[in-house]
């Protein structure tokens, strides 16, 4: 029996590299319909993914160049001013620890080097301080760059570009509607609006969100649709890992085939973009992290911002067995072969110390 439209994979895959906009109930039944399977999902997706990127991966590196300190009661994040996590606070870092991180982002394959500071949003005479380090990052290192700095205004966009900046990020984190349940020192208007003048500096946008927050998959459409109509190239989705001390903390709403449905549907709905296996991958798709690679074509490495992630090499040899590329050069620590890449729960002794001995007996 044919499938309706709404259900029909086939028909997904044409709508969605037409680049059309693809309608909301063919994306909400994504989420929400337990007759799309997962696996024929991700190949369906993939097929839209491989039209533009074919199998190369992107390699992006968040560096946290200022901890905490943050006025902002976001209830997802451990800098915010009301979480209790034992973060190490520290002021904005020293020009050349900034630099000397950004070659060793591009060391271990890196596309781009992302710097993160907390707090609402910089003053002038801190932008002045960043410029100067991305102008050297852009002479000294020749990384691609992008800056999260909180709300900016268009002057301030204007000297970031001028000094070299490729890209500035600014998530939406999630909907209108949902955004005073986890925020309310700052609203969604000024986040779009903080966008906008990126955009009207020509800097290129990186914004996407946050799911397992409480939201319905009414935010999560809405968030998707909206940064098609602003038309930013670059989605990261990070997935809200739960850290003690956050007054948000776990929503039980995320398991590895719903972090895959909501990965795939931001491919259908924004299909020419770089979508990015963002924050909280390695915990909530678990042993599915290769089938995310299908609609996603980049992902951090070696962790986030007060959370660690897996170390690059396995990332890499991750990518690698699933049987895509690195898009920059990578130097690895070691060559890689079979025998050194048989590790069992990060451990390189494979052998069951119940039924083997441990030191040689006469």
């Amino acid at each position: 029996m044919r499938l309706e439209k709404k259900e029909n994979l086939e028909y997904w895959v044409e709508r969605s590299l037409k680049d059309d906009i693809f309608p909301r109930d063919y994306a909400q039944s994504i989420l929400e319909n337990e007759s799309v399977e997962v696996l024929p999902l991700v190949h369906a997706a993939g097929r839209v993914r491989m039209k533009f990127y074919g199998r190369r991966v992107r390699l992006h590196q968040i560096n946290n160049i200022q901890n905490g300190l943050c006025p902002e009661d976001c209830g997802y994040c451990g800098q915010s001013k009301i979480t209790t996590a034992p973060i190490k606070k520290y002021p904005l870092k020293e020009e050349d620890e900034i630099v000397r991180e950004a070659h060793e982002a591009k060391q271990r394959g890196a596309y781009r080097y992302c710097m993160v500071s907390s707090g609402r949003g910089p003053t002038d005479k801190r932008v002045l301080r960043l410029a100067s380090a991305i102008k050297r990052i852009h002479h000294e290192v020749g990384i691609k760059t992008c800056l999260s700095v909180g709300i900016i205004s268009k002057v301030q966009a204007r000297i970031l570009k001028e000094a070299g900046l490729d890209r500035l990020n600014h998530n939406l984190n999630t909907s209108e509607r949902h955004t005073p349940d986890i925020v309310t020192t700052h609203s969604f208007r000024d986040r779009v609006d903080t966008l906008k003048s990126a955009k009207e500096a020509r800097l290129e946008l990186c914004s996407g969100m946050i799911v397992g927050m409480g939201e319905t998959n009414q935010d999560i459409l809405d968030v998707a649709y909206e940064l098609r109509k602003m038309k930013v190239p670059s989605i990261p989705i990070n997935f809200l890992v739960p850290i003690p001390g956050n007054p948000l903390y776990d929503f039980n709403q995320l398991t590895p085939l719903r972090c895959l449905k909501i990965l795939c549907m931001f491919r259908f709905t924004n299909p020419e973009v770089e979508i990015r296996i963002g924050g909280g991958r390695e915990g909530h798709l678990r042993d599915l992290q290769a089938l995310a690679l299908y609609p996603a074509n980049s992902l951090f490495i070696e962790g986030y911002l007060v959370t660690r992630g897996h170390k690059a090499n396995k990332t890499i040899q991750m990518i690698k067995d699933a049987g895509f590329e690195i898009e920059s050069p990578v130097n690895t620590d070691s060559q890689w072969n079979a025998a050194q890449n048989y590790i069992l729960d990060d451990d390189p002794n494979i052998l069951n110390p119940k039924t083997t001995h441990t030191h040689q007996t006469e």
